[in-house]
């Protein structure tokens, strides 16, 4: 693999797997809204991948209003963050992220995350898994409201690192995340296959290679 000047990863399920506890905080607003919990049908058709006011919108059948969204989007952050804390077995890093960070540091390579979380998570994933042990908190590209897209997101991390984003390399675990930092400009993607799509992840463009975790990346 050839050198790279920069490193981004996305956060969520590709630095820690997570997914599960997205599911349980969307089943419990929902039941706050609705009475009863999400199905898989909804859950890939209507939560997967979808922006926090979208999904209460749709809970509320489009009936709700901006403050109702608010509410619920930030409530929902609020049981995810509760149910991470609640299962500590599973409440890391995922295996080998450490020590690739020591790497980075060591050889002086500039990396930072570039994540669609609320700056609520982005704190709490600092505080919970010391994250500026390695890097400036303040480095970090988090959804602050000002960007169109995770393309954006991309391009603003590969300037807060002050390398070229042709000249980074990022890691990403889904494939709208993949996409984006192709459109960004980014020709070497590393997939955490957090989702078990080995085959397809590795089809798509500027994907370099998929691994399980970061314990034999480094």
């Amino acid at each position: 693999m050839r050198f790279y000047k920069g490193v981004i990863f996305d956060f969520n399920g590709t630095l820690f797997f997570d997914n599960p506890k997205h599911i349980l905080a969307w089943s419990k607003i929902s039941q706050d809204i609705r009475n009863h919990g999400i199905s898989e049908e909804e859950l890939h058709e209507h939560i997967n991948g979808v922006p926090n006011h979208k999904v209460v919108a749709y809970m509320f059948h489009g009936q709700c209003t901006e403050e109702q969204m608010k509410k619920y989007s930030e409530l929902k952050e609020e049981y995810y963050r509760q149910f991470c804390k609640e299962d500590k077995d599973s409440f890391h890093l995922v295996k080998g992220a450490e020590a690739y960070f020591d790497v980075l540091k060591k050889d002086n390579i500039p990396f930072t995350i570039a994540s669609a979380s609320i700056k609520q998570n982005i704190d709490f994933f600092v505080e919970s898994f010391h994250l500026d042990r390695w890097l400036d908190p303040s480095s970090i590209v988090y959804d602050d409201g000002t960007y169109e897209n995770k393309i954006a997101m991309f391009k603003k991390a590969a300037d807060v690192i002050g390398v070229d984003i042709h000249d980074c390399l990022i890691f990403e675990d889904s494939i709208s995340g993949i996409s984006s930092a192709y459109q960004a400009g980014c020709n070497a993607i590393v997939v955490i296959d957090s989702a078990n799509k080995k085959d397809e992840y590795g089809k798509l463009p500027g994907v370099i290679q998929v691994i399980d975790s970061f314990e034999n990346f480094v």
